[in-house]
């Protein structure tokens, strides 16, 4: 539109032109209006505050020094203001030292733990089960059934399942125990789950070990990993 309104007859005023398009006169002037020039970025001045080359080097010689070289800054703090000296602040000798890369994760946590993506295959019944623990509501408010079921990967059959009170990881084996019994499954069976406390359980864990059997786990707090179980419930309920 703003091409057709400048490519416009002389003789057709400027005013008629933007009513008969529809366009706003204010577009067509910041339309022609040359952008300026973008300004060239300014280098950031270095602040005041910062210390020197000479007290960095400072204080890395005496988080060095051999009386302070096995201890944290903290306690280098205290020391040395116990004895009337000032060196730096806490944070400053934690930054001068990440800077040199001497700084570690100082919260006492475990470190985060990568768990693959557990790959599940079967060719052939009884190769791969899975199996989980879901509520099922009563007419009851507030009370609820639990659901143990065992469904076969490659052929989607139920091969086990059992109704009870309470989650319970002995119900759970004796579940797992009287359903490979009854199918008279070899040892090599995969039995995936998620990582609930009765799947997690020892009890499970030696039944299955007795067995041989070998478990595997959906990755934490990744629920879609144990897929096969959860449509399944979704379908029965």
């Amino acid at each position: 539109m703003i091409a057709l309104i400048e490519q416009r007859d002389v003789l057709v005023p400027l005013v008629v032109a933007c009513v008969a398009l529809g366009v706003s006169r204010a577009t067509l002037y910041r339309r022609r209006r040359s952008a300026p020039p973008p300004s060239a970025p300014r280098e950031r001045p270095p602040s005041p505050r910062r210390i020197g080359d000479d007290q960095r080097q400072k204080i890395l010689d005496v988080l060095h020094s051999p009386e302070f070289a096995d201890q944290p800054p903290t306690e280098v703090y205290a020391t040395l203001l116990g004895r009337g000296e000032y060196l730096a602040s806490i944070r400053t000798m934690y930054r001068v030292l990440a800077e040199v890369g001497e700084v570690r994760e100082r919260r006492n946590v475990r470190a985060a733990m990568k768990h693959a993506t557990p790959s599940l295959v079967a060719t052939a019944p009884n190769q791969v089960w899975t199996w989980d623990i879901t509520k099922l509501a009563t007419t009851q408010k507030g009370v609820f059934f639990h659901a143990y079921v065992i469904i076969d990967l490659f052929s989607r059959y139920v091969v086990g399942w059992m109704l009870a009170s309470k989650e319970c990881k002995h119900l759970a084996a004796t579940m797992l125990s009287e359903s490979i019994a009854r199918h008279g499954v070899e040892p090599g069976l995969i039995v995936h789950s998620d990582r609930g406390s009765a799947m997690k359980s020892d009890t499970v864990a030696q039944l299955l070990a007795d067995l041989g059997a070998s478990r595997s786990f959906s990755r934490p707090r990744v629920s879609a990993d144990n897929a096969f179980s959860e449509s399944q419930f979704k379908t029965m309920k």
